[in-house]
């Protein structure tokens, strides 16, 4: 039991407080309009131009907190609120979105390597998801032994991209922090709001290391145990625009 709370619980309470906090932090800053009055595209438009890039296309899309950058098609979309808005929370994101518009032009190398992630995350997360559960659920068979190291492998898989993703967040909002300043666009005294933001979204991407870094280690726990001692359920949040989720496993008597 003991180890079901350090890999399952908590990873499960830290992923719901870490939701609850970039919410409640948007919500409250979004709220809060820049004394510039400049809207998140301009935004997004001035920090990308100070480092010389003028090709990205900034594209406005549905939904809240939808915002994300394409190096593929070379595309900044940010979600309406956020792309018309004058916010401070809508400048932060903006901004971060455009610091990776700078990552990928400057070739940041962490960006690079998750970028070539990309298409084996996308085959690892449904096998993770539903191979892995089977797998534990005829774990004393050979095939749910073999399902089980398949499950695990997609999991590792996921697990190093999500912490790869770490890095490249946060140097995204450094890079975002430190231009809104430089570039005049946020004063020195709002910054606290756009950190407060920034700095919460952040939470969301370490969330999901752990909780596929808990769940991995279980899994490899069950697997040397080579018993099935819990019936499984499965909770699973879909993963973000940047291709980033939390999902929980539990595992019961």
């Amino acid at each position: 039991m003991s180890i079901w709370i350090i890999l399952v619980f908590i990873p499960l309470l830290y992923g719901f407080y870490a939701q609850i906090k970039v919410s409640s932090a948007y919500r409250r800053n979004v709220q809060i309009p820049s004394r510039g009055y400049i809207t998140g595209r301009e935004a997004a438009a001035a920090v990308m131009e100070s480092a010389g890039i003028y090709g990205v296309q900034i594209v406005e899309v549905k939904g809240q907190l939808t915002d994300h950058y394409d190096p593929v098609h070379k595309r900044l979309a940010l979600s309406s609120p956020n792309y018309r808005g004058t916010s401070l929370a809508a400048l932060g994101i903006s901004a971060h979105e455009a610091g990776h518009a700078i990552q990928h032009r400057e070739g940041y190398a962490m960006m690079g390597l998750r970028q070539a992630m990309v298409p084996a995350v996308q085959f690892a997360a449904p096998v993770a998801y539903f191979i892995t559960g089977f797998g534990l659920y005829t774990i004393g068979s050979i095939l749910g032994g073999i399902l089980l190291k398949v499950g695990i492998l997609a999991l590792l898989v996921m697990t190093i991209f999500q912490f790869v993703t770490l890095p490249v967040e946060f140097d995204a909002t450094r890079r975002a922090k430190k231009q809104l300043v430089s570039l005049g666009i946020v004063d020195r005294n709002e910054m606290p709001h756009v950190s407060e933001t920034l700095d919460a979204a952040a939470l969301t991407y370490v969330a999901a290391f752990v909780s596929s870094l808990g769940y991995l280690i279980l899994l490899l726990l069950a697997g040397n145990n080579r018993r099935r001692d819990w019936p499984i359920v499965v909770f699973q949040k879909k993963p973000d625009s940047k291709g980033v989720g939390l999902f929980y496993v539990f595992l019961y008597m």
